[in-house]
């Protein structure tokens, strides 16, 4: 492990050091640099970079690599761990809800608190990352919302949801139960969270350019 953080660490100041001296201007200049300095894998050359520009460390044009890969390296930056602890947050929930029973001290008080969360706070969250991408990194004007302002709104838009969701189960096949609200809200969370993080990489590469 250590080794192989070295190894990373390693590759990264080669990486800034080749930007600083010699400016490439697109990845693929970049990467023949890079190969030139060490044995490094493509993968490994192309993730280290990918990372430094989700990070804004470096800017480079005329990036010929699939937005697929460079969305799972923005995924793996700091930028993106609010989209990981939504996924937690949501999973957790579900799973207390699910198998902790009434009476079953001291875990539910546990399942009390993510219940709270999940039904009065994530759903409104995601949705409006969806709406509102964040981009704190850059002085800009965007659509940002201030963490009061989301925090407010995540509450009433989970209330607005969490109505019209059971009211559209009321009147399916599967009814209006414990399950359903838990297996409805834990979905809705997950795919707008994952929307929202699609967009928001999207708003940040937009702003980049």
């Amino acid at each position: 492990m250590l080794e192989s953080n070295s190894k990373a660490n390693e590759l990264t100041q080669i990486i800034l050091c080749i930007v600083d001296e010699k400016s490439p201007q697109t990845v693929q200049e970049l990467m023949d640099f890079v190969q030139e300095k060490g044995q490094w894998s493509n993968k490994e050359i192309i993730a280290n970079i990918m990372k430094l520009q989700a990070e804004s460390k470096i800017r480079l044009n005329g990036s010929s690599l699939p937005v697929s890969l460079r969305l799972v390296v923005f995924l793996g930056t700091n930028q993106a761990l609010w989209y990981w602890a939504t996924v937690a947050i949501a999973v957790i929930s579900m799973v207390l809800a699910v198998f902790i029973r009434e009476g079953f001290y001291p875990w539910v008080y546990l399942k009390i608190v993510f219940g709270l969360i999940f039904v009065l706070w994530l759903p409104g969250y995601t949705f409006l990352k969806v709406l509102f991408p964040v981009n704190k990194s850059i002085n800009v004007l965007s659509t940002s919302l201030s963490n009061v302002e989301q925090i407010a709104l995540s509450v009433i838009v989970s209330i607005a949801l969490l109505a019209l969701i059971g009211l559209i189960l009321n009147f399916s096949p599967w009814g209006l139960n414990l399950t359903s609200i838990v297996l409805s809200l834990f979905t809705f969370s997950l795919v707008f969270a994952t929307a929202g993080v699609v967009r928001e990489y999207i708003f940040k590469r937009e702003v980049q350019r």
